[in-house]
């Protein structure tokens, strides 16, 4: 951005830093930014799932010209996975599909499929997601009841950790690209292992540079007279998204 263009910048002119809930999606809590404080600009750089939680970057006024940038930093998520159960959307918002007994699944045998994972992937964007198919996005197809072609995108995974196994449960870090879907790296395993799995939690606590640890409570920005305090200018923030 400019040196005159920066120079032009106003105080809600910024980053906003939200510890999302699970309930809202992405777009519920941008509406909800937008006419609690009048701000007639606001995006966000990256949705999350409405049952997701953690780190959603809302981008106000003139950041919202810079969402591609925030959006193209690599993700870190800790989550929960459920083998033995498989669902229409991969996550415990879907239908179930299909059940079977996990019981007999080992730990070891879940790392080697999580470490099965890491590195450059071509991965298939699930049916309930936001990607648009001729301008229509695929989970209103979903709800049609149709099931079309999706295109694979290369994704990278960093690391995908094992964090706790308490079967079925199966407790993670993963840290990968941008438009990594977590929840079909779950349904994959599921489907390597034999016995289906879905996302049951979801986590986000890091985008870049920008960590959960530094987001406020989407509740407490709500209940705030005004924003001030919270908003990261983004003449602050360029230097920390290159």
């Amino acid at each position: 951005m400019a040196t005159a263009a920066l120079a032009a910048l106003g105080p809600l002119d910024g980053l906003l830093l939200v510890d999302k809930p699970s309930g809202p999606t992405s777009h519920d809590v941008v509406a909800q930014i937008r006419r609690r404080f009048r701000i007639p600009k606001v995006g966000h750089g990256g949705t999350l799932d409405p049952m997701a939680t953690g780190l959603l970057i809302i981008l106000l006024g003139k950041a919202t010209k810079i969402s591609e940038r925030v959006m193209g930093h690599d993700k870190t998520y800790e989550g929960v996975f459920r083998l033995g159960i498989e669902t229409d959307s991969q996550d415990a918002d879907g239908q179930i599909v299909a059940e079977k007994d996990a019981a007999s699944i080992a730990a070891d045998q879940v790392v080697a499929q999580m470490n099965a994972r890491l590195g450059d992937q071509m991965q298939t964007p699930p049916m309930v997601s936001a990607v648009k198919i001729k301008g229509v996005p695929l989970y209103k197809l979903a709800r049609q009841g149709e099931t079309v072609p999706r295109q694979p995108k290369l994704i990278h995974v960093y690391r995908f950790d094992l964090l706790a196994y308490a079967p079925p449960d199966v407790r993670f870090a993963v840290a990968c690209t941008k438009g990594t879907y977590v929840r079909t790296l779950a349904h994959d395993i599921g489907q390597a292992l034999g016995v289906g799995a879905h996302l049951v939690q979801l986590r986000r606590t890091r985008i870049g540079r920008f960590g959960v640890a530094d987001a406020a409570p989407l509740d407490a920005l709500l209940a705030r007279p005004s924003l001030e305090g919270n908003i990261l200018p983004l003449a602050a923030a360029l230097p920390l998204l290159s």
